[in-house]
């Protein structure tokens, strides 16, 4: 019945997906798409290899045409579904530059989730040549979640905001201790004044 779990032998490897017989005679197809929610995958033998014994989802079945189509990815949790419960507009998050475009940066966050980091959301991006990254691919920073979009699968990041934050926080410091300093000048004052 369609999603049941099935466990049978990859029989054949093509470009658009794996043939796994999970009964003598009986074959389905992983199409490529429903392998791995978070490897870009190219071929399946980045994945699988002929012989291998796999589990699997039935996602369809085609009776007068014998057709079976099984998923792999359907086993695992979604790295997209996981991250959009986890995370808010506002949050704080790590990531690794992966990768730049004319407009600004790939970040991923977790195994198979890219967030973009803007240019103009990058320390000094819009100073830098268009040829420049905006930050530099492979180095990890922090970033604050400024917009978020699961059915598109997107995610808005930002640096700047976060610098934004630091200077506020550390000017709510200072007017915090200017106002506790100044009290206590009051308040020597007024002691000063009391014992004359």
């Amino acid at each position: 019945a369609i999603g049941s779990v099935v466990e049978g032998r990859v029989r054949k490897l093509t470009d658009f997906g794996a043939f796994v017989e999970i009964e003598e005679g009986i074959d389905g197809l992983v199409h490529i798409s429903d392998i791995s929610w978070t490897k870009r995958i190219k071929h399946p033998s980045e994945a699988l290899k002929k012989g291998q014994i796999v589990q699997a989802v039935i996602l369809n079945i085609d009776a007068p045409n014998r057709r079976l189509s099984l998923g792999m990815k359907q086993l695992q949790p979604d790295a997209w579904e996981t991250f959009f419960t986890t995370h808010q507009v506002g949050d704080i998050v790590r990531g690794r530059v992966c990768r730049a475009a004319s407009f600004g940066s790939f970040v991923e966050l977790a195994p198979g989730v890219e967030g973009l980091c803007h240019k103009s959301e990058a320390p000094g991006g819009s100073e830098r040549g268009a040829e420049e990254p905006a930050l530099p691919i492979g180095e990890e920073f922090d970033f604050k979640i400024i917009k978020m979009n699961e059915a598109e699968k997107k995610i808005g990041l930002s640096v700047r905001a976060l610098a934004h934050d630091e200077e506020r926080m550390r000017l709510e410091d200072y007017q915090k201790q200017a106002a506790a300093a100044t009290m206590t000048i009051e308040e020597v004052m007024r002691g000063k004044g009391e014992s004359q």
